[in-house]
This record gives C-alpha cells, sequence and structure tokens, in this order.
C-alpha cells in the first residue's frame, strides 16, 4: 500500500475517532450530571480521554509517514508506538481519576439515576461497539499500531459503558424496590471501569514499548526471507538476517557469504540483488547488506 494512501486511511479513521467522542463525551456528561450518574460520568471522562488519545495517534501517524532524513535515515516509523504509549498513559491517568471519583460518590448521599441515564448507555455500547470495529480493522488493514490501540480505547469504552448499564439498572432497581444496597451499584460501577480502564492502559503500553525496542521478527516470520536471499545469484550463504520493526515498516539487515575470488564490484552487484529481493516483500522499507568472503571450513 502506498504511504500516501496508508496516510489518508489513517488520518480518515483518526478524524472519526475524535468527532465520535466528542459527540459522545458531551452527551455521556450531560445526561449524567442530569440523570444523577456516576457511573454514566465516569463514562464521559473516559471518551473525553479518547479524544486526546485520537488527536495523539493523528500526529503520531503524520510523523511516522514522513520521509528519512539526514537525522533520521531510517525513517520515523517510531512514532506511531509512541503515540500508542501516549494513549496508554493517557488511558491510565484517566482509569485513576475515574476509581478516585467514584470512591468519593461513597462518601456523600448516592442519587438514583434517572432512565435517560440508561438509554444513553445502551446508545453509547452500540456506537463505541461500531467504533472499535472499524479501527481495528483498519489498523490491521494498513498495519497500524497507534489505530489499533485506538480501536482498543473504544473497546474499553464499551466495556466501560457495560458496567455503567449495569450498575445504574442496578441503582434504578433498587430505588424502586427499596433496597438501600443497590442504589450503591451506579459507583460500584464506575470503580470497576477504572480498573477495566487500568488493565487496557497496561495492555496497550506493554506492546508499544516492546515494539520500540527495536523488536525483531520471529524466525517463522523471516523464514520467507531467507528463502529469497538464498536463491539470489552469487549468495553461498545467508549469515544472519534480522528484520527490526520501525513503526508500520520493517528495515532488514542481513549478512551474506560471496565467493571470496570475486571482485569489490561483483560483491556489491549480489548485495544490490539481495537489497531489491527483499524490498519486494511487504512493509520492508529499507535493506542494509553486508558482504562476507564465503569459507567452506566456517
Amino acid at each position: 500500500m502506498e504511504n500516501q494512501q496508508r496516510l489518508k486511511q489513517a488520518q480518515i479513521g483518526a478524524i472519526v475517532g475524535i468527532v465520535g467522542n466528542v459527540i459522545l463525551a458531551a452527551i455521556k456528561a450531560i445526561v449524567g450530571f442530569l440523570g444523577n450518574s456516576t457511573a454514566l460520568i465516569a463514562d464521559a471522562v473516559h471518551s473525553a480521554s479518547d479524544v486526546v488519545g485520537s488527536l495523539a495517534v493523528l500526529f503520531g501517524i503524520r510523523a511516522a509517514n514522513r520521509p528519512p532524513d539526514e537525522d533520521h535515515p531510517y525513517g520515523h516509523g517510531k512514532a506511531e508506538p509512541i503515540s500508542a504509549i501516549i494513549v496508554a498513559v493517557l488511558l491510565a491517568i484517566v482509569g485513576f481519576e475515574i476509581a478516585m471519583s467514584s470512591i468519593e460518590a461513597f462518601k456523600g448521599e448516592v442519587e438514583i439515576p434517572k432512565f435517560i441515564a440508561l438509554l444513553t448507555v445502551i446508545f453509547s455500547i452500540f456506537i463505541k461497539e461500531a467504533m472499535f470495529r472499524y479501527k481495528y480493522n483498519l489498523g490491521k488493514r494498513i498495519n497500524s499500531a497507534a489505530i489499533i490501540a485506538n480501536a482498543y480505547e473504544h473497546r474499553s469504552d464499551v466495556f466501560s459503558s457495560l458496567a455503567a448499564l449495569v450498575g445504574i439498572g442496578a441503582a434504578m432497581l433498587g430505588g424502586r424496590f427499596g433496597i438501600p444496597w443497590l442504589v450503591y451499584a451506579d459507583p460500584v460501577a464506575g470503580l470497576f471501569v477504572s480498573l477495566l480502564v487500568i488493565k487496557m492502559a497496561w495492555s496497550i503500553g506493554k506492546e508499544a514499548i516492546h515494539s520500540t525496542l527495536d523488536h525483531v521478527l520471529h524466525e517463522e516470520d523471516i523464514a520467507p526471507m531467507y528463502q529469497i536471499v538464498s536463491g539470489v545469484e552469487g549468495v553461498k550463504k545467508v549469515d544472519a538476517l534480522y528484520a527490526r520493526e520501525h513503526g508500520h515498516y520493517v528495515i532488514v539487515d542481513i549478512k551474506v557469504s560471496v565467493d571470496p575470488h570475486i571482485t569489490v564490484e561483483e560483491g556489491h552487484r549480489i548485495g544490490k540483488r539481495v537489497k531489491e529481493a527483499l524490498m519486494t516483500q511487504a512493509n520492508v522499507q529499507n535493506v542494509f547488506v553486508h558482504i562476507n568472503p564465503y569459507s567452506s571450513e566456517e
């Protein structure tokens, strides 16, 4: 997929997330205050954090698609996992904020949520699940860690809305049938939401940090590359092959052995053929070839 087409699709995905989350956060916040629901207000804060996350993803994607320059000869691909880390940190902060506000709700008199709060949560669940599926499929299609991380933000919002739905529904039943302890289900749901958000932040952050630490593809993933290079004319042996993930693309470092009696120019031609062969592989952005003299004893 061409970079410009990939960038356009990623930007559309991020903008859809921003607009959708702004609308949902506003609706849930207003209804949460008017409908006396701590869980819905917590859910609104969660949706608001997704706006910041989508903005971080948008800027990260734009930076990642900038071409290599003198200071960044390997390109700017790692801007995407870095933006995913930002998303994870934001999620963690929001999770702790929701937990604190839910705990505070226990200290005062808990009001029974209104029916409109229940309807709003149900509406939010359908919208956020649709946004998750759209973003996740897009992220997989264009191989974007940032978009996938942003998709899981939407999925965490689905879980938080489900928890809010249970909490609001239980609190309404408690008020209707005179069961005092059920009234506290609403702030309990808010607390449960905070734990889900923190867990999601940990998962996203762990994966993103792994990607930024020059993670190399596993043997089964680079096996086709070995076969391609082994078939290149003049290559006697593949000594080493490392394919480093650099955001949405891969940088390959390879060492091959050639006949020690050929000229430097002939060795260079073999190295060029190796590079050209690997550059045909999906997501390979650049290849660095080192030529070794072949020795049957080694």
